[in-house]
C-alpha cells in the first residue's frame, strides 16, 4: 500500500488532518507513534469508540499506539480522589482492549510521568509563554463558561501540551472539541524546543438526548458494555426526530457503527407499513429525510445491528 492510499484511509471519518504533508512524512518514519488521551471518569461509550477505531486503522497502518488514561487531568477536573479515578482508569483500559486494539497498545498513567522534574519544568516553561486569554480559550466548554473557574482549569491543557511532548508523539487523535488544545500544542510546543504532532480530529456523536455530545456524566451515551436490554432500551426512548438528518444520534450511529462494516442495513417492519426494506447508507438517508421510514422501525434495526456489532465486548468482559 503506497502513502497515498493510506491517505485516503486516515481521511475516512475523519473531519481535520493538520497536516495531510506532515502525515505523509510520518509515514515515512520507522515506529512513528498515536497517541489519544482520556480522562477516566465514567463508561466508555460509542462516542470514544469513534476515536478508538481509528485508532484502530492508525496501528493497521503501521503507528504504534499509546494511550493516555489521564488520571492527573481527571483528578484536576474534579471527578473524585486520585483512588476513586484510579479503579475508573482500570475499567477503562479493560473497555478499550475489548474494543480490539492489539496486545503492544500501550496503556500509559499520567501520574506516572506527570510530577517528573522534566515534565514539569515544561509545563513552567509553557506557563511563561502562554496568556491567561489563549489558556482559557483551551478548557474545555464546561470550564469556559464556569462563573467561577478553578486555576486547575487553566493548567489541564497546559499539561495535555506537554503530555504529547513526554511521549513523543508524532500524531495526536481526538475529537473536535480537543481541536483548541491540539492547535496549542501546535503553537507552543516549538518554543520549547519540541516537536509538532500531526493532529486529527474526528466528529462528536450527539448523546441519545439530542445534545450536542455524547457524555456519561449527561446519562446520555450507549456504553460499549451495555446489555442488550440497555442498549435496546437507550436506542427506543432515542432522540429521533422525523425527517431530521442532522443532529440525529440514531442516524449517527448508523453512520458511524453500521456502514463501515457493511453496505446495508436490513429495515424489518410488518407488510401493512410497507414491508422490509434493505437499504445502503444513502438509501437509507433518502428515505428518511422524506419520510418515508418511521423513527421507531429506524431505532428497532440500529438496536438489533448495534447489539451484534457490541457482542465481541460483552463477551471480553464475560471471560
Amino acid at each position: 500500500m503506497d502513502i497515498q492510499e493510506k491517505i485516503v484511509i486516515v481521511e475516512e471519518g475523519t473531519l481535520e488532518i493538520v497536516t495531510i504533508d506532515e502525515l505523509k512524512e510520518k509515514f515515512d518514519k520507522e515506529d512513528p507513534i498515536a497517541y489519544t488521551g482520556y480522562e477516566p471518569s465514567g463508561k466508555i461509550h460509542l462516542g470514544h469508540a469513534i476515536t478508538v477505531f481509528k485508532l484502530k486503522q492508525l496501528q493497521d497502518l503501521g503507528f504504534k499506539i499509546k494511550i493516555l488514561l489521564a488520571d492527573y487531568h481527571a483528578y484536576l477536573n474534579g471527578k473524585g480522589t486520585i483512588e476513586e479515578i484510579e479503579k475508573i482508569a482500570k475499567y477503562n483500559e479493560k473497555c478499550f482492549k475489548a474494543l480490539g486494539l492489539s496486545e503492544d497498545t500501550e496503556f500509559i498513567y499520567g501520574s506516572s510521568f506527570q510530577t517528573s522534574p522534566g515534565y514539569v519544568d515544561n509545563v513552567y516553561k509553557l506557563a511563561t509563554l502562554t496568556t491567561i486569554t489563549r489558556a482559557t480559550r483551551s478548557m474545555d466548554q464546561v470550564s469556559r463558561h464556569s462563573e467561577n473557574p478553578k486555576v486547575a482549569n487553566v493548567i489541564y491543557p497546559l499539561m495535555q501540551v506537554v503530555d504529547m511532548a513526554f511521549l513523543n508523539v508524532d500524531l495526536a487523535l481526538g475529537g473536535m472539541e480537543q481541536r483548541k488544545i491540539q492547535m496549542l500544542a501546535r503553537e507552543y510546543l516549538s518554543k520549547i524546543d519540541q516537536p509538532t504532532p500531526v493532529c486529527i480530529h474526528t466528529p462528536l456523536l450527539h448523546g441519545t438526548d439530542g445534545d450536542d455530545k455524547m457524555s456519561s456524566s449527561k446519562g446520555n451515551f450507549i456504553a460499549i458494555d451495555d446489555t442488550e436490554k440497555e442498549i435496546k432500551t437507550k436506542i427506543k426512548k432515542g432522540f429521533c426526530p422525523v425527517k431530521e438528518i442532522e443532529g440525529n444520534p440514531i442516524i449517527e450511529i448508523a453512520n458511524h457503527f453500521i456502514f463501515p462494516n457493511q453496505d446495508q442495513i436490513k429495515i424489518e417492519r410488518p407488510e401493512k407499513f410497507g414491508g422490509n426494506l434493505n437499504l445502503t447508507k444513502d438509501e437509507l438517508i433518502a428515505s428518511y429525510s422524506k419520510g418515508d421510514l418511521h423513527p421507531m422501525d429506524l431505532k428497532n434495526a440500529v438496536s438489533t445491528y448495534l447489539i451484534e456489532f457490541l457482542r465481541p465486548v460483552r463477551e471480553y468482559f464475560e471471560e
